[in-house]
């Protein structure tokens, strides 16, 4: 069982993005409130979780937090401004969309740049610490994974239903077959590096 707060009696929001370290689409971010005393041992880091255990949580989320958001940054917003600060943007976003306002917020990562004036710690590996992240990382991923799903029927040939964008050898050897398309990172590597002899 992850640890139901950071600190006792504070409304806390868990905060956590997904997407990252994708080729292609947008970095997606949540901000989750849960009930005091709120236990739910099926909890964790998304990564660690399998993608029905994934949607099976989100429903249980979304039905059972006090407040949660949803938000995401496109890819050229992401060239403009670089992948960090479009993920703390994005994380900005859904915690001022919350309908309940928290007193604290809990980051997951070593570091924030923070556009709501509410207090924050950011925590290594929080989601797979506390509750409230490991609901957010769900969030943020389950809702960029059904978005890459659905740009999928656009654009099959990259193998969006798989791989969610993810640099795979498939999604290297379709870039190369047929270019970029106009959701992919133009300020990533999105092609191999070829070795030099």
């Amino acid at each position: 069982m992850l640890a139901k707060y950071y600190n006792k009696g504070m409304l806390e929001a868990g905060c956590d993005e997904a997407g990252r370290g994708c080729l292609a689409g947008p970095v997606y971010a949540a901000a989750v409130i849960l009930p005091e005393g709120y236990e739910n041992a099926q909890l964790n880091d998304s990564k660690q979780l399998s993608e029905h255990q994934r949607e099976v949580l989100r429903s249980e989320i979304e039905h059972d937090a006090l407040a949660y958001a949803v938000a995401a940054i496109n890819n050229e917003e992401i060239d403009r401004s670089n992948i960090l600060r479009a993920s703390f943007h994005a994380m900005n976003i859904a915690v001022k969309q919350l309908k309940t306002i928290p007193q604290m917020l809990l980051i997951d990562g070593n570091r924030f740049i923070n556009e709501t004036g509410i207090p924050y710690i950011c925590i290594v590996k929080g989601d797979g610490k506390y509750q409230s992240i490991a609901a957010a990382s769900i969030l943020a991923k389950t809702y960029r994974d059904e978005y890459m799903r659905q740009q999928h029927q656009k654009y099959p040939e990259y193998g969006w239903d798989k791989n969610k964008g993810y640099p795979t050898t498939k999604h290297y050897d379709a870039i190369e077959e047929h270019g970029i398309s106009p959701l992919h990172r133009r300020s990533y590597t999105l092609f191999r590096q070829k070795e030099l002899f």
